[in-house]
């Protein structure tokens, strides 16, 4: 036997792991993406601080990114309004869009991000990876 039908026999396929989203949080996010323009108020726990908003279906999100993409000015401004679309036909073809038909993603309207001591920032919309939510709760901090 030779050196390389040795190392090719010991050679693996690489495995990507990654942390498990909360499967109720999922679930409730699938319920969002079934109801367009219903959307709930959430607190979510990340690393490195709290984020606080309305989460809202993945269509209703793409919706409100397209709009804001065409208020863009410039050469090419017309072009990102249908960049959400466009990124959602790529991640269909390659079958990357979901994971076992749950979301990998949560989208937020109307945030307010809050990390350590730095003054809180507000945002029109927000997409994070559900992986990175370490906890949450129904409701915004009062």
């Amino acid at each position: 036997m030779s050196a390389s039908a040795d190392i090719s026999q010991g050679v693996t396929a690489a495995v990507i792991t990654e942390p498990l989203p909360d499967l109720q949080l999922q679930f409730l996010i699938q319920l969002l993406d079934r109801e367009a323009r219903s959307s709930l108020p959430i607190t979510l726990t990340l690393a490195g601080g709290i984020l606080h908003g309305d989460v809202i279906g993945h269509e209703e999100w793409k919706a409100d990114w397209a709009r804001s993409l065409r208020q863009v000015e410039g050469e090419g401004a017309n072009l990102l309004a249908e960049f959400p679309e466009t990124v959602d036909q790529g991640l269909g073809e390659i079958g990357a869009a979901t994971d076992q038909g749950l979301p990998r993603w949560i989208h937020l309207r109307d945030v307010t991000l809050s990390f350590g001591t730095v003054s809180p920032v507000s945002l029109a919309l927000w997409r994070g990876r559900l992986a990175d939510v370490t906890g949450w709760s129904l409701g915004r901090p009062q």
